[in-house]
C-alpha cells in the first residue's frame, strides 16, 4: 500500500502515522529522516543535498526527488510505504507519479487529515513545558493540577517560541498557502481522502482503517 499522509501543524499526523505503521508494516518515511539518512550515508545526492541546507538555501527538487527515488527503491519499501513531507508542490508530487510509474508501482491514497483552523490554533497554543523535567501539558488536553506550574518538581512553565499565539498564526497561514495547490492536485486526480481530525485519537485511526482496509477489498 503506497501512502502520502497530509496534514497541517498540530492535525494529529504524527499519531495517526505511528498507528498506520503498526497495523500495515509499511515504513513511514519523512522527508527529515531522508535527508538525514542520504547525508549520512554520504550518497551523491545526500552530500548535494547537505551543501543547499549548509547554505540555508531550499535543496531543489531534482535533489529532493532523487533522494526520494534512492529512498523508496530500498527493500523495506517493496510492499508499500507511507510518505510524509513530501510532495510539498504540485510539480513534487507530478514527479512522484513519473517516478512511481516507471517503477510499475502507483498511489493508492493520500489521507488528509482535516481540522478547522481555530481548533489547529488552540492546539497549538495551549502547550506548555517545564523547563527543569521537560514534561509536556496542555491548557485543554492535559493541564496541570495547578496552572503555570509543573505536577512534578513545581517549576514555572513556559512557552516554546514555536508555541506562541503569533508564531503559530503565522505558521498556519503558511502551511495553508502550501498545502492548498497540492490538496486540489490530489483531489483532482481522485487519490484525496478527507479524514475528520476532530475526533478522539482512536476514532481517528478507525476511519483511516476503514479507508485503508476498502483499498484491500
Amino acid at each position: 500500500m503506497n501512502l502520502i499522509l497530509m496534514g497541517l501543524p498540530g492535525a494529529g499526523k504524527g499519531t495517526q502515522a505511528e498507528k498506520i505503521v503498526e497495523k500495515y508494516h509499511v515504513p513511514h518515511i519523512s522527508t527529515g529522516d531522508m535527508f538525514r539518512a542520504a547525508i549520512k550515508n554520504g550518497t551523491d545526492l545526500g552530500l548535494k543535498a547537505k551543501s543547499y541546507m549548509d547554505d540555508g538555501a531550499l535543496v531543489p527538487d531534482e535533489v529532493t526527488i532523487g533522494i526520494v527515488r534512492e529512498r523508496l527503491s530500498q527493500d523495506d519499501c517493496s510492499n508499500g510505504f507511507l510518505l510524509d513531507g513530501f510532495p510539498r508542490t504540485p510539480a513534487q508530487a507530478g514527479a512522484l507519479e513519473e517516478m512511481l510509474e516507471e517503477m510499475d508501482r502507483k498511489l493508492d491514497h493520500v489521507l488528509y487529515i482535516k481540522v478547522p483552523r481555530e481548533d489547529l490554533f488552540k492546539r497549538l497554543t495551549g502547550r506548555w513545558i517545564c523547563p527543569t523535567c521537560g514534561t509536556a501539558y496542555h491548557e485543554v488536553f492535559n493541564p496541570p493540577q495547578e496552572k503555570g506550574k509543573c505536577d512534578k518538581d513545581g517549576s514555572e512553565l513556559m512557552q516554546r517560541d514555536d508555541d506562541k499565539p503569533e508564531t503559530v498564526d503565522k505558521r498556519l497561514e503558511v502551511n495553508l498557502e502550501q498545502t492548498k495547490p497540492l490538496v486540489d492536485f490530489y483531489e483532482e486526480k481522485g487519490y484525496l481522502r478527507n479524514v475528520d481530525g476532530q475526533q478522539d485519537i482512536d476514532q481517528v485511526f478507525v476511519d483511516v482503517d476503514k479507508l485503508l482496509q476498502g483499498s484491500n477489498a
